[in-house]
């Protein structure tokens, strides 16, 4: 993660920290994929920066209903220049 990444992705990462400490533990457990939603949207922020792991958290919240996908789904990782 550059520290242009970090420092923009920072506000997100700590609006996830505020869902996953203080409102998730009032809510009942409701996962239908592992990592939970909030682990796979912090991971991608890490992994792909602000802007384009929000949007991979928003479409991975956006299939989480009882018509969706379930099961493992994790964080893409990005392939480096030397496996190409």
């Amino acid at each position: 993660m550059t520290l242009l990444h970090w420092i923009l992705g920072l506000p997100f990462l700590l609006l996830i920290g505020v869902y996953k400490y203080l409102i998730s533990p009032f809510t009942p457990p409701s996962c239908r994929h592992t990592p939970t939603c909030s682990a796979y949207a912090s991971e991608a922020v890490r992994e792909w920066g602000p802007l384009q792991g929000g949007w991979m958290a928003v479409r991975r919240i956006g299939r989480c209903h009882p018509w969706g996908s379930h099961g493992w789904d994790p964080v893409p990782k990005k392939s480096s220049k030397s496996e190409k």
